[in-house]
C-alpha cells in the first residue's frame, strides 16, 4: 500500500518542454543582479500583455458525503493514475499540476551546475551554504505534477517547489495562480495563501481548461521590499543613483545644447 503523503507535498515531476533552461554560473557578486534588473524593468509598473482578466468565484462547503460523491466523480473522469483518495479522518489526497511561467532568473546554491531533477527529488542537502548563488532560469513552460493533501495550503505549494529546485529566493516573490477559460476567454484569479489548491481541483474536476494552476512572479504593482535580501536592496540603490546621474546629464546636455542655439541666434542678428 502507498504511504500517505506528509504535510510537505511530495512531488512527481514531468516536463512539458526541452527548452534549455538558460543556466548562467556568474557568482553572486555586487555586479550579478545588474545582468537581470534594472530599476525601471523590475521597480516600475508596466501594463500587461497578456489577455488573461481577473476572476474570482465561490467555493462551496461540502459535507463528507458531497467530497466523497465527488471524488468518485472525478476518479471517474481521468485517463491516467492520477487518482484522488479519502482518508480515514476525512481529509483527501490527490494531484495538482503546476505550470511554471516565470521570467525571471531564480537564485540556487553556487555550483558547476543547475540542479537536475534528481537534485530537485532529493532535494537541498545538509549544510548546503547559501552564500554563494548563481542565477538559473527555470525550464519555460515547465509543468510539475504535486502530490497534496487537502489541507496544503498555496504558500507551501509554493516553499516546496521552491524547495525542491533548491531555489533560496524568498518565496514571497512568487504566487500561486489559478487558471480558467470559459466560452473563450481566459480568466486568471491570484490564490490567497490559505486556499487549498486540492479543495479547488476538486470543485473544477480533471479539466485542464476548467481550472490549472500557475507559479509566476508575485508582480502586485506595489514592490515589497522586505522580500529582497541586504545585497539586493544595495544593487538597487546603485541603479537607482546611475539612473538618476543619467538622467540628470541628458537634461543638462538638451538645455546646453538649447543655450547654445540660441545665443548663436542671438550672434547672428543684425544689430540695431
Amino acid at each position: 500500500a502507498s504511504e500517505a503523503p506528509a504535510e510537505t507535498p511530495s512531488f512527481e515531476m514531468t516536463w512539458s518542454s526541452t527548452t534549455s533552461s538558460g543556466y548562467c554560473s556568474q557568482e553572486d557578486s555586487d555586479s550579478e543582479l545588474e545582468q537581470y534588473f534594472t530599476a525601471r524593468t523590475s521597480l516600475a509598473r508596466r501594463p500587461r500583455r497578456d489577455q488573461d482578466e481577473p476572476v474570482e468565484w465561490e467555493t462551496p462547503d461540502l459535507s463528507q458525503a458531497e467530497i466523497e460523491q465527488k471524488i468518485k466523480e472525478y476518479n471517474a473522469q481521468i485517463n491516467s493514475n492520477l487518482f484522488m483518495s479519502l482518508n480515514k479522518d476525512g481529509s483527501y489526497t490527490g494531484f495538482i499540476k503546476v505550470q511554471l511561467k516565470l521570467v525571471r532568473p531564480v537564485s540556487v546554491p553556487s555550483s558547476k551546475k543547475p540542479p537536475s531533477l534528481q537534485d530537485a527529488r532529493r532535494g537541498p542537502g545538509r549544510g548546503t551554504s547559501v552564500r554563494r548563488r548563481t542565477s538559473f532560469y527555470l525550464p519555460k513552460d515547465a509543468v510539475k505534477h504535486l502530490h497534496v493533501l487537502s489541507r496544503t495550503r498555496a504558500r507551501e505549494v509554493i516553499e516546496a517547489l521552491l524547495r525542491k529546485f533548491l531555489v533560496v529566493d524568498d518565496p514571497r516573490k512568487f504566487a500561486l495562480f489559478e487558471r480558467a477559460e470559459r466560452h473563450g476567454q481566459v480568466y486568471l484569479r491570484k490564490l490567497l495563501d490559505d486556499e487549498q489548491p486540492l479543495r479547488l481541483r476538486l470543485l473544477a474536476g480533471p479539466s485542464d481548461k476548467a481550472l490549472s494552476f500557475v507559479l509566476k512572479e508575485n508582480d502586485s504593482g506595489e514592490v515589497n521590499w522586505d522580500a529582497f535580501s541586504m545585497p539586493e536592496l544595495h544593487n538597487f540603490l546603485r541603479i537607482l543613483q546611475r539612473e538618476e546621474e543619467e538622467h540628470l546629464r541628458q537634461i543638462l546636455q538638451k538645455y546646453s545644447y538649447c543655450r547654445q542655439k540660441i545665443q548663436e541666434a542671438l550672434h547672428a542678428c543684425p544689430l540695431g
